[in-house]
């Protein structure tokens, strides 16, 4: 996605409003760089902020939990007692002081669907039992302090891509917990990709070795090679080697659009009808690249008051935590 800025230009000095001026700043002083009068601003400090990608470990959760667990009305809870499990174990392991948690709210609204309504056409809908258990995690993650987003429109990744950019202006550092690949996307020299049930994390370096290009070139890959978990076309004939070598060749989608005819002189299997094929499945590889695109202009906003994690305020847990029928887990609960 691109953003489009335009700049401000400053006003000449000085500026006449009615019958008031502004006058141009003081000037600076030679004891540093603040104008005369003004006091010093300590710099924000630096924080490191977990984004939890919530989706793959509901998902989990549901299917590694004994569905015998059930609440006080008699409906399975069992994916609420994993993820809280999962909750508590990432805060004692990490220890972290900023947290935030996103969740998917379904998978026919994303505005992926208005753009392809095959996208992610293939995967069943979850059964009634998990999906009434989804909105119970949001409400354990709230209470167990944690900021949650969720929206209908955006996916999970992309409420999570649209924090992490603004987190990253401010030059804060982030950590995605997710098993997704797709979140790769982000992963720079302040970002790391943590799959916490491998417990594996990716920097840039490792970007590169799993997929064989770096994280900025992720969008492209998946352009090229589609994505059958998300139902992304890609291009006929072009699998993840295929679309590694050319990305190495040519850097990005454009540039390799640019020069097709180029594509017959590389050292690859197949080079020779390679070209042909790529044109043909031109406007399917510009659609599989917009569709894998995390988006960074969804209705989140990463404010870290809201993100600054202290544990769980005792009658939220029990209030939520009693209503769902879990006693012991209360006790494992980080509190204030």
């Amino acid at each position: 996605m691109r953003l489009t800025w335009r700049p401000v230009h400053a006003p000449t000095w000085p500026v006449v409003l009615g019958a008031a001026s502004l006058s141009p700043p003081p000037e600076k002083t030679k004891l540093g760089d603040q104008p005369a009068g003004f006091a010093t601003l300590s710099p924000v400090p630096v924080r490191t902020v977990h984004l939890i990608d919530a989706s793959p470990y509901l998902f989990r959760a549901y299917f590694a939990v004994p569905y015998g667990i059930t609440g006080p009305d008699g409906w399975p809870v069992n994916a609420v007692h994993g993820f809280v499990g999962f909750l508590n174990r990432l805060v004692r392991e990490e220890e972290p002081t900023h947290v935030g948690v996103a969740f998917d709210k379904s998978l026919t609204t994303s505005f992926r669907n208005e753009i392809y309504p095959e996208y992610k056409a293939q995967r069943e809908l979850p059964p009634e039992e998990l999906e009434r258990q989804q909105e119970a995690c949001r409400d354990v993650a709230r209470a167990m302090g944690m900021a949650v987003y969720v929206d209908t429109r955006y996916e999970a990744d992309d409420l999570i891509a649209t924090l992490w950019r603004q987190l990253r202006r401010k030059k804060h550092r982030v950590v995605v917990v997710s098993p997704d690949k797709d979140l790769c996307q982000l992963v720079d020299e302040g970002t790391e990709l943590f799959d916490f049930a491998r417990e594996t994390r990716y920097g840039p370096e490792e970007v590169v070795e799993k997929f064989g290009v770096r994280p900025d070139q992720l969008a492209d890959y998946l352009g090229l090679a589609g994505d059958s978990v998300d139902n992304i076309p890609g291009v006929k004939g072009v699998g993840p080697r295929t679309a590694a070598a050319l990305l190495r060749a040519f850097g990005t989608l454009d540039a390799l659009y640019d020069r097709l005819d180029e594509v017959a002189d590389l050292d690859l299997r197949g080079a020779r009808t390679l070209g042909a094929k790529l044109e043909a499945s031109r406007d399917l590889a510009m659609l599989s690249r917009e569709l894998a695109t995390v988006a960074v202009d969804a209705p989140a906003k990463a404010r870290l008051r809201e993100l600054a994690y202290r544990g769980a305020e005792p009658d939220d847990v029990a209030e939520v935590f009693g209503a769902l029928g879990f006693g012991r887990l209360q006790d494992q609960v980080r509190y204030r």
